[in-house]
């Protein structure tokens, strides 16, 4: 009967303190709903997306790819669609059978082996290598080529993801400024040269080799840009990345991305504008 008791009196109490934290935030709000921030990315470039920071990397990884290999706007709009549909673009461990990845790629259709799969930038060049078989893959509809490529059960399934594909392509190829701003609340994995380090290392792995300059003093990377559009790509592609590269902010001429605003904005005096052809990208100091 005493274990009874006390077990009773512990339920009560913890009913109390849970009534007591309830009273206290409504207080503090006056009465209003308590809205919190979350992690996010939006998308705006004739239109609107929300993507979750990993979904948002993913998408600049295979816009990267695309327009590295010099391909149009529109077969990254294809690569998204495919992306979209097949895995909402996260890179997925397994799938229907052997497949995996962000375009569920199959190793027993000679797409690759299981860990080149997994690989975004692998998935991407594999799907535009085969896009680029496709015979007349510009005339067709968006749907229709992501089909050509994919061969899945319901190629119309793709058509669905065509106008959000869109405004992330347009965003990522440059043709919008200041169109990708992440919100982000999640503590950084890495800081100081080590994250400047592996920051130098991604942009290579998607965009090649590129002017950079590595600056302990921000820390972070100063990066030279050849024209505007190409500004707008590698600014979009750090701030998609902002999560799983350890970025803080990013500036590009006047413009200013920051991680605890979440936006664009005209950076203030008190900040260091960019040249007109460079791009500074901050990553967490160490202290």
């Amino acid at each position: 009967m005493r274990i009874r008791v006390v077990l009773a009196v512990f339920a009560a109490l913890a009913v109390i303190a849970g009534a007591g934290v309830y009273i206290a935030v409504r207080s503090l709000s006056n009465g209003l709903p308590l809205h919190l921030v979350t992690q996010q990315c939006i998308v705006s470039a004739d239109g609107k997306a929300t993507l979750e920071p990993d979904q948002m990397a993913n998408a600049a990884t295979i816009a990267a790819v695309g327009i590295r290999r010099g391909l149009p706007t529109r077969a990254v709009v294809i690569a998204l669609s495919a992306a979209l549909q097949e895995s909402k673009l996260e890179n997925l461990a397994g799938g229907d059978r052997d497949s995996i990845g962000l375009f569920q790629q199959r190793p027993s259709q000679d797409w690759g082996t299981p860990q080149e799969i997994s690989n975004p930038r692998y998935a991407a060049g594999a799907f535009y290598t085969a896009l680029m078989r496709v015979r007349n893959w510009q005339g067709r509809s968006i749907a229709e080529a992501a089909q050509a490529v994919q061969r899945s059960a319901d190629g119309s399934a793709y058509a669905q993801w065509e106008a959000e594909a869109q405004i992330l392509a347009n965003a990522l190829s440059g043709d919008v400024s200041g169109a990708v701003a992440c919100t982000i609340t999640a503590p950084p994995a890495a800081r100081g040269p080590a994250a400047a380090g592996s920051l130098a290392q991604s942009l290579t792995a998607d965009w090649g080799e590129m002017d950079t300059v590595t600056d302990n003093s921000l820390p972070g990377l100063k990066l030279t840009v050849n024209e505007t559009r190409n500004g707008w790509q590698i600014a979009h592609w750090l701030v998609a990345h902002s999560v799983d590269q350890n970025i803080k902010s990013v500036r590009y001429g006047d413009q200013e991305w920051t991680a605890k605003a979440g936006t664009w904005s005209r950076a203030s005096g008190d900040r260091t504008v960019a040249a007109g052809d460079q791009i500074i990208a901050a990553v967490y100091s160490q202290s």
